[in-house]
């Protein structure tokens, strides 16, 4: 059984989406024109329209082999369709599958889970390195508040089975909001969808003491890094991270540093967490946090700071008053 590397998860920051039809990503990637780059998926789901899919495999393939000699590269991913796209695109890369760190599969419910986890399972047959898959979660299925935390434990077994394999967990915020309608202004964020709100708390509730689990994308993006959107994104990723989501997905390059800098903890979380993962305490759990303005309890707060430290070996710490 494959068992992912602690940090690989925490590694993901802005996943940045792109059609699988822009090839000058390739170029771009060489360049290292987005130093905050960490992760890419090549997209063939939704940012393609159906009559253009053989082109944007076949565009895929070429940048794939592209980047097999590059010196350095992200995270690369590849967004598919469905189970039996997920064989197609597998059988048409064949060894330029190698440098892929996975797979992302969308609306992933009770209707394709265990299908994808069969692939994903016979994909690994004699591979020395995991190839992971990340689910994403955004159907209707998922979002029905009659069945949901019934829906989302017969999700999680189906993920349990392959454990080893998930890298990480996605939602799909745009999904959801299509489901009902909805679409947040750059002034709000997600949170202030009520109806949203309740799905991505109950996944996080079922799936984040297990698995990492991804904000949903950040749709607003532009030129200057202090405008509406970067300050709307910064106040969602505080909202993510207060609520247990780790790292979110991107759609521009310009999103991309914001969310690494506010993936960045705090020097008093970051000295607090040390504390509690070091105790000492000559038979107390509990102590003054390091500034002394907290109580810092051994039993209640491992996990936290656990994630904080992870957050910190990947991202850094934010020094006191630095933006």
């Amino acid at each position: 059984m494959w068992k992912v590397d602690e940090l690989l998860p925490y590694r993901l920051g802005g996943l940045l989406y792109t059609p699988a039809l822009n090839t000058g990503i390739v170029k771009k990637i060489r360049d290292r024109a987005y130093p905050a780059l960490t992760a890419l998926a090549f997209c063939l789901e939704d940012s393609i329209q159906d009559a253009a899919l053989p082109q944007a495999e076949q565009a895929l393939a070429e940048s794939l082999t592209a980047l097999a000699g590059a010196p350095s590269r992200p995270l690369l991913f590849v967004r598919v369709r469905t189970p039996r796209h997920l064989e197609r695109v597998h059988r048409l890369l064949g060894d330029r599958e190698d440098i892929l760190t996975g797979y992302i599969l969308p609306k992933f419910d009770l209707s394709n889970g265990e299908e994808y986890v069969r692939l994903v399972k016979a994909f690994n047959e004699g591979r020395s390195t995991p190839l992971y898959m990340m689910p994403t979660l955004e159907s209707g299925m998922i979002a029905e508040p009659g069945s949901r935390t019934s829906m989302l434990l017969r999700v999680k077994r189906i993920l349990d089975s392959l454990r080893g394999c998930v890298l990480n967990v996605r939602v799909g915020g745009n999904d959801f909001c299509n489901l009902y309608g909805l679409r947040r202004s750059v002034h709000q964020s997600i949170y202030d969808i009520g109806v949203i709100r309740d799905i991505l708390m109950d996944i996080l509730q079922v799936l984040s003491a297990d698995y990492v689990v991804s904000g949903p994308v950040w749709e607003y993006f532009g030129t200057d890094p202090r405008g509406p959107w970067a300050e709307g994104l910064r106040a969602e990723l505080a909202l993510d991270r207060l609520n247990g989501f780790v790292g979110k997905t991107a759609v521009h390059p310009v999103q991309l540093p914001v969310i690494c800098q506010e993936l960045r903890v705090s020097r008093e979380d970051y000295e607090d967490a040390r504390q509690i993962l070091g105790w000492s305490g000559e038979g107390l759990g509990v102590a003054r946090s390091a500034k002394g303005s907290r109580m810092n309890e051994v039993k209640c707060h491992t996990k936290w700071a656990e994630r904080i430290c992870k957050l910190a070996e990947v991202y850094g710490v934010r020094e006191e008053g630095e933006a």
